[in-house]
């Protein structure tokens, strides 16, 4: 049973973040989600573990308990933690791998995708921000009608790449520096993952994987509306960082399966 899971005061000495210089300058929210979230991807909060109680994680890092509760939210729309309610904060499972699976022509692509992706953190993360602080009405509008549009055509199977497309453009246009836009225009709709990978596109035919993207891109547009940078960029980063997670996993599932040789005829019988 791993030590993380009592809430008890040696749980916050183990939450404790590695460098508290980290945590001041990329603003508390956002560098809770990101200390826990590297954490549970690293495994030492295993799936099941129930988190430490509110006031442990404060006492720990040394926040407020509404940086701690925008944290969580920011956890569990990413998947990554569940809260029951008066029960607690618990773990969940991995649910990357299970996704999508890679053939091996897919490998290739997969490695430039996840370089992508990778820039897109660094640069929509910081974009979401901004837009939070300087978006306008109607811009605030033009993101609201590229999620309606999304998840219309989730329900009706129709195309989900141009909305999507629209919505992180929006989100680049609402910085005010043009300069953002104009890598998301150069980038294109390659940017997004299931244009480039078939598997990602064809192993969702209930569209489970769109309907997480969109639950995700409403945290961004709710941290956007109410005027709330850190809490954008939080959203923002647990988006892509998801994004980079199921495909990096999925990944590699694809080099092992390569990597394995082919049972020998009648091995099952001796063995």
């Amino acid at each position: 049973m791993s030590s993380v899971s009592t809430g008890s005061t040696s749980a916050a000495e183990g939450l404790a973040p590695a460098a508290a210089p980290r945590r001041r300058a990329r603003g508390l929210a956002h560098g809770l989600v990101d200390d826990l979230g590297e954490k549970i991807r690293n495994q030492q909060l295993r799936p099941g573990d129930k988190l430490p109680t509110e006031s442990a994680i404060m006492q720990a890092y040394g926040v407020s308990r509404t940086v701690v509760r925008e944290a969580l939210s920011k956890l569990q729309a990413g998947g990554l933690v569940e809260t029951r309610h008066g029960i607690g904060t618990f773990v969940l499972p991995p649910r990357a791998a299970g996704m999508f699976r890679l053939e091996a022509s897919d490998l290739a692509t997969s490695v430039d995708v996840l370089a992508v992706l990778e820039l897109r953190i660094s640069l929509e993360t910081e974009s979401a921000g901004l837009a939070a602080g300087r978006r306008t009405e109607a811009q605030l509008a033009a993101l609201r009608e590229a999620l309606d549009d999304f998840e219309r055509n989730v329900a009706e199977a129709g195309d989900t790449v141009a909305p999507d497309f629209r919505f992180h453009m929006q989100i680049a246009q609402a910085t005010g520096n043009p300069y953002f836009a104009d890598i998301m225009s150069h980038l294109g709709t390659n940017i997004i993952p299931r244009t480039r990978i078939p598997a990602i596109r064809n192993h969702d035919p209930r569209g489970e994987y769109l309907s997480r993207v969109n639950r995700e891109h409403e945290e961004i547009y709710a941290a956007i509306a109410r005027r709330d940078p850190e809490s954008a960029r939080a959203a923002m980063r647990i988006h892509l960082t998801n994004s980079r997670e199921r495909l990096r996993l999925a990944q590699e599932a694809a080099q092992r399966e390569a990597s394995t040789p082919p049972a020998e005829d009648g091995a099952s019988a001796a063995a």
